[in-house]
């Protein structure tokens, strides 16, 4: 498989981000996510990368940040948009994929991608990972969640799947998996984070029983 074929998630997204609305779990901001952002200086300058339908980015801009968000689904993009105008907030969104963030190098003081740079195969992540880097200011901070290698195996029980390359699965049936998912180890995630000194890093499910998650944390070396 090219390397540039796997980062096709968000075709899945697309769709269910046009059937989400508030009531969605993913309108939810993450309250490790906004607490973060609390620490932060007034009017930080925050990328939200792979932003969804903008519930961490709508929350960054209520707290006063200056917000972009990105997402290669058009439906996202839009959605934020459509709720930034509703309560009179300020978001610059941009589509288009994870690979080529369309920003100046040291653009912003915090980069979150939650959820998101695990789709697609190696080559997909270590560029991500690359222009998260080249997009953070030095002494920045960027704060990610990745799939643990600890979750592959109650994948493997759920759906019959293949590695297409390596730790890259796709798994049959329904739900955003037929595409290609990245699952690592803390080592190998830490050899992913070139430019950056890692402030926090643990392992835990999010809402579903082994839906096993790395939760990083890391500064921008100066």
């Amino acid at each position: 498989m090219n390397d540039m074929t796997t980062d096709t998630a968000h075709l899945y997204w697309n769709r269910e981000w046009q059937k989400a609305d508030g009531t969605s779990p993913w309108a939810q901001a993450e309250p490790w996510v906004t607490e973060h952002a609390a620490s932060l200086p007034p009017g930080s300058r925050i990328l939200d990368l792979g932003a969804g339908i903008g519930r961490h980015a709508l929350a960054f801009a209520r707290a006063g940040h200056h917000v972009t968000a990105l997402d290669a689904a058009e439906a996202a993009t839009a959605a934020i948009a459509a709720a930034a105008f509703a309560e009179g907030l300020t978001i610059a969104t941009h589509h288009g994929p994870m690979t080529d963030l369309p920003f100046p190098d040291a653009t912003f003081d915090h980069v979150l991608a939650w959820n998101v740079i695990y789709h697609g195969d190696e080559t997909i992540v270590r560029r991500t990972m690359a222009e998260v880097a080249r997009v953070t200011r030095p002494g920045g901070s960027f704060m990610a969640t990745m799939l643990s290698a600890r979750r592959l195996p109650v994948e493997q029980a759920k759906a019959k799947g293949r590695e297409i390359s390596r730790n890259t699965w796709v798994f049959e049936g329904p739900g955003d998996k037929v595409h290609p998912h990245y699952f690592c180890t803390a080592p190998e995630l830490l050899s992913l984070l070139w430019g950056f000194e890692v402030v926090t890093l643990f392992d835990r499910p999010h809402e579903k029983p082994g839906s096993w998650h790395w939760h990083l944390l890391a500064e921008r070396l100066k």
